[in-house]
């Protein structure tokens, strides 16, 4: 079991205890058409209406009752029981059915193959060592041709300083890095103090997707810069360094790819 999860279990519960960034419920305005306030970019097809979708490390009361409110059978995966509560209350607000799990990303055993026709999972990947089991056990329970929509934080954002110094921001952390980054400090959007973090690399992140039995449709960066704002700021540092990626990608009715096929220089 990974030695980690109850520290990040812990930590998410204060999240939720301190009302701190992550931890917001979804508005009244974002019923009206929620669909789109979950997926703007339509990678869901434009309708969810009787799809099986998990919600994965998504409590915190919003993407699960938003996906439910738009007519989908939901259920929702988190390991903070905090974060849990939120959506239980949402949920119960608005009388949307949604089905509540306590468990961590890297464990769903308790589903049967091919569950659900989608998996939403927004930016959690950070917490475990590995994106490997994680990959497998999504692949496992999406049905062929599911689709899988995630967010994942930047390498290089992870490696390099949290605040600007007087060349920038500049690279603290080794790229191929054992173990977990140093602990964040408090008032970081693009990190959340109080929780073990993990770097993955790209061949982990998308070579490790596509090895789990995906297929990458699309990919895109969110953008949240603004090169004039002030320094050390979320807005400039990301302009420098976007915080995180957001994939597409379509479960493979031919199933994984065993070797991981790594190019090494020599």
């Amino acid at each position: 079991m990974n030695p980690f999860l109850e520290r990040n279990r812990l930590a998410w519960d204060e999240r939720v205890a301190r009302g701190q960034f992550h931890t917001e419920m979804a508005r009244e305005c974002d019923f009206v058409e929620p669909l789109a306030a979950i997926d703007p970019l339509g990678w869901l097809g434009g309708s969810v209406h009787g799809r099986r979708v998990l919600c994965l490390a998504a409590g915190g009361g919003k993407h699960g009752v938003l996906l439910a409110a738009a007519g989908a059978h939901v259920t929702v995966v988190d390991l903070s029981p905090r974060m849990l509560e939120l959506d239980r209350r949402a949920a119960a607000e608005r009388g949307l059915n949604v089905r509540l799990v306590e468990t961590s990303m890297e464990d769903l055993s308790m589903f049967s193959d091919a569950s659900f026709d989608a998996v939403i999972q927004p930016v959690s990947t950070c917490y475990v060592p590995e994106v490997g089991p994680v990959y497998r056990e999504i692949a496992r329970v999406t049905a062929a041709g599911g689709i899988y929509f995630s967010q994942h934080k930047q390498p290089a954002s992870l490696q390099a300083e949290a605040r600007a110094s007087g060349q920038g921001y500049l690279i603290q952390e080794p790229y191929c890095r054992a173990g977990p980054l140093p602990v964040a400090p408090e008032g970081l959007l693009h990190r959340e103090a109080g929780t073990v973090e993990f770097l993955h690399r790209w061949q982990d992140l998308l070579g490790g997707l596509c090895r789990a039995g995906f297929v990458i449709e699309d990919l895109l960066e969110p953008w949240h810069g603004q090169v004039n704002a002030t320094p050390g700021s979320f807005q400039h540092r990301s302009a420098f360094l976007p915080p995180f990626v957001t994939i597409k990608a379509r479960r493979n009715a031919l199933g994984t790819i065993d070797t991981p096929k790594i190019w090494v220089p020599g």
